[in-house]
């Protein structure tokens, strides 16, 4: 939320939540088979045939379209953490036009959990049923239904994955020849072309808006950590999350995520993941299970005027500037050093810090990049070989089977934490331990409120200073209610995670 002394601005995540609302609503990554299928989907990167004269209809490409997109509706079981107090429930005029979840009673004596379910869209791209979505759609569901408008058939549907970072899910469904989508090259589309935006808001059923290209590359939104976005104001509303943003031709260049809005409804700024950027995922997640990024380890910051000055950077020149390089990471191994400023990676110009992380993260582990920089004002090129970001899954019954029968802090991922971490999420120099980069959205430890950007400073008592202690001393762990003390949005607290709560 981004508040200013006059008015309020809400950037709302779409999927849809009964009545009012919307929700996070997920899955995890499918590792039932040691060989995974490789996908092939339909691409149209012609460039769009650009004309002035507008046409009268847009029919025949929603006809084309429309059956393409789909509707995703997800149970998921929500404890409840004030059982005794119902915010809105409470209110007559709520319960009189929305109902009441928990019966005619008003809601005063709400039971401990309940069923939440929540809607949202998503896009088929291919006949044999891979449909892409919204992360936030499907997060943390213990059942997913997705259903064709046409014809209302319902198939249940399980998560191939999930990409928080890029707010990006796919589902399969078992089904044959069914109408799927087919993509565009997103990075041609410009500023003012024409775009369609496919959804089920508010559970209504399928809705067609129309808009434009309001912008594109649209970041610094602090909705995702990899921000590209399409910018569009073509309606976009609750429910419309994952659902499909097509160009004149029918051809799809972004998923629909999220709005910006003083109400929580459309106010003409909504965003749209770009297509390219999702079939990147999409293929990943597919064929190996998961989603790997490069990594360069520096932590880059925009080039103004004025350091452009100081480091002798032409007047002219872009780029992003080394604040600080990471030990023994792939970039402080190439020689790389804080005060370059990284022009050009693999022969494309870099704009600034932010495009400068999105080209990264869309290169492998593993690959050479040839990165150009100013030093001194003199022109250099080094080869970096690119690594991937440093993480580690603390020990569970599902990734390190033993003799541990705790399964301490199950589903919890931590790295170190360096320069860019503490940038990101503030992280005083003082706090020392382990950094959450994820946390399963089943798990007990997100029940109990861990999340990403927290720090564990302490396990069962014991200090951690460290990934790798963290790592460590979970092992050890022999009860299934462990103490965890976190460093958290500012300050320290502890939490208790039961693993002997988790689904």
């Amino acid at each position: 939320m981004k508040i200013t002394l006059k008015k309020s601005l809400i950037i709302a995540l779409l999927a849809a939540c009964g009545a009012i609302g919307w929700v996070a609503a997920s899955g995890r990554f499918d590792r039932s088979e040691n060989r995974r299928p490789t996908v092939s989907v339909a691409v149209n990167d012609a460039p769009l045939e650009r004309q002035t004269k507008f046409t009268t209809s847009f029919a025949p490409v929603v006809k084309k379209v429309a059956p393409s997109v789909v509707n995703v509706f997800t149970t998921k079981t929500v404890r409840n953490p004030m059982p005794e107090i119902t915010p809105f429930f409470d209110d007559p005029f709520f319960r009189r036009f929305f109902g009441s979840p928990f019966g005619d009673d008003g809601g005063r004596r709400q039971p401990r959990t309940f069923k939440e379910r929540s809607l949202g869209s998503g896009v088929i791209v291919t006949k044999d049923g891979y449909i892409l979505t919204n992360n936030h759609v499907v997060d943390g569901a213990d059942e997913i239904k997705v259903a064709r408008d046409k014809d209302k058939k319902k198939f249940t549907a399980k998560v191939v994955g999930r990409d928080p970072r890029t707010d990006i899910a796919v589902l399969k469904i078992e089904a044959k020849d069914l109408p799927f989508i087919t993509f565009a090259d997103s990075d041609k589309l410009e500023v003012g072309d024409v775009v369609l935006a496919l959804g089920n808001p508010f559970g209504i059923g399928q809705s067609v808006t129309m808009g434009i290209v309001s912008a594109t590359g649209r970041g610094d939104m602090l909705i995702e950590d990899y921000e590209d976005f399409i910018q569009t104001d073509a309606a976009i509303n609750p429910g419309n999350s994952g659902g499909a943003l097509v160009d004149a031709e029918g051809r799809l260049v972004g998923i629909n995520t999220a709005i910006l809005s003083r109400s929580g409804g459309n106010q003409g700024v909504g965003f749209a993941v770009p297509a390219n950027l999702a079939r990147s995922v999409m293929d990943q997640m597919i064929e190996k299970g998961k989603v790997t990024r490069g990594y360069l380890g520096v932590l880059p910051q925009d080039l103004t005027a004025e350091l452009g000055k100081e480091f002798n950077v032409p007047d002219n020149a872009s780029g992003a500037l080394i604040g600080e390089v990471t030990e023994k990471s792939a970039a402080a191994e190439a020689g790389l050093k804080s005060g370059d400023v990284i022009t050009e990676l693999n022969g494309t110009p870099v704009k600034d810090s932010r495009n400068l992380r999105l080209m990264v993260a869309r290169l492998a582990p593993g690959d050479k990049v040839a990165v150009k920089v100013l030093r001194d004002g003199k022109e250099k090129t080094f080869t970096v070989t690119l690594k991937e970001m440093p993480e580690q899954k603390l020990p569970s019954a599902n990734n390190e089977p033993g003799d541990n029968e705790s399964d301490a802090l199950n589903g919890v991922s931590v790295g170190d934490i360096d320069s860019a971490a503490r940038s990101r999420f503030n992280i005083p120099e003082r706090v020392k331990g382990a950094l959450i980069t994820d946390v399963d959205a089943d798990s007990a430890s997100y029940e109990a409120g861990l999340r990403p950007g927290d720090v564990i400073q302490e396990i069962d008592h014991k200090r951690v200073t460290n990934a790798e202690e963290a790592v460590e001393v979970s092992k050890h762990v022999q009860t299934k209610q462990v103490l965890v003390r976190i460093w958290s949005r500012g300050g320290n607290r502890y939490v208790v995670v039961d693993e002997g709560k988790s689904k």
